[in-house]
């Protein structure tokens, strides 16, 4: 870590909210009530499909993972989030930084490939339904889960060693809440042409190239649908397949606004406000459009809840 003790900015201070200075203790309280519930909702959503035998199918496999990951997502930045909206120095260490980024990054990237994986677990699901307990057995869903987890980890890795690899001289004011490529960036000395060409390559790598390969699996899925004669089949194919568009949607549609646009874009009050969206309400919308969207999980649900109140009377 010699790097570090080659700059002269020590910490960063957040200005995320600076502008928001009478509105941040009610923001506070916001922001926290949405976290406990996001919690909450996830801690249900996983410890139902974990109890519950009738879930233990690939697709909800995928989804306790995706809500495992969307927690610790927001592990990452809400707390120091809602400490920042009380406290009057809103800094953090020049390492607590990299580590945020990187950790965020991870994370972030993993979920996107994790999307390719519940896209071809409904592709195999409804093209080739004769061969999917083959296809998709545990050691494919492990598998598949474990290359996210290796290409997120290393993205992240060279992600956040470019970044923090470059000097910082000069202001240390970050306008953002918290450590993000662009914002961070922005307060560098000087940017290497290279290492901002490999940033953004690495970001077509996490975004476009599974956004494609979700596409391409969803060309097949429409197809498959269109040969279904009743209207009562296709609409049950296609329901399965709702959520998980929906929240590619979200996901790529914020991501590619912040991490794919020209630089000369940048706009630290749109960044802000797109990135509350994926950092507080994506994390709580995205499990639960899964689940409430589901009569099997809800019938999982109640069975669990049933048995988790006989057993304490």
């Amino acid at each position: 870590m010699e790097w570090i003790n080659d700059t002269m900015v020590r910490d960063f201070v957040f200005l995320g909210f600076s502008a928001l200075a009478s509105l941040q203790r009610l923001l506070f309280v916001i922001f926290l009530l949405v976290y406990l519930f996001t919690l909450g909702t996830n801690a249900i959503i996983i410890s139902t499909i974990v109890l519950d035998r009738a879930l233990h199918t690939p697709m909800y496999f995928f989804l306790s993972v995706l809500s495992c990951s969307e927690t610790c997502y927001t592990f990452v930045i809400v707390p120091k989030m809602l400490v920042d909206l009380l406290a009057e120095k809103k800094t953090i260490s020049f390492l607590g930084c990299a580590i945020q980024m990187f950790t965020f990054l991870f994370l972030g990237c993993s979920h996107s490939f994790l999307l390719v994986a519940m896209g071809y677990d409904r592709y195999v699901a409804i093209c080739k339904p004769l061969h999917y307990t083959v296809l998709m057995g545990h050691g494919v869903c492990v598998g598949l889960v474990f290359v996210a987890c290796v290409c997120g980890f290393t993205v992240s890795v060279v992600t956040t060693s470019l970044v923090f690899h470059l000097p910082f001289h000069s202001s240390n004011q970050l306008h953002h809440f918290f450590c993000d490529i662009s914002p961070v960036l922005k307060l560098a000395s000087y940017h290497s042409r290279l290492s901002q060409l490999v940033i953004f390559m690495l970001g077509v790598f996490v975004l476009v190239i599974p956004l494609i390969l979700i596409l391409i699996s969803y060309v097949y899925i429409i197809l498959a649908i269109l040969k279904i004669t009743s209207s009562v089949g296709r609409y049950k194919a296609f329901s399965t397949c709702a959520s998980h568009l929906i929240v590619v949607i979200v996901h790529y549609g914020c991501a590619s606004f912040i991490y794919l646009r020209p630089k000369t874009n940048y706009s630290s009050s749109q960044d802000t406000l797109i990135s509350v969206s994926y950092t507080i309400l994506t994390p709580l919308f995205n499990p639960m459009i899964y689940s409430l969207r589901n009569k099997e999980f809800k019938s999982a649900l109640q069975r669990t809840l049933g048995q988790t109140s006989s057993s304490i009377n």
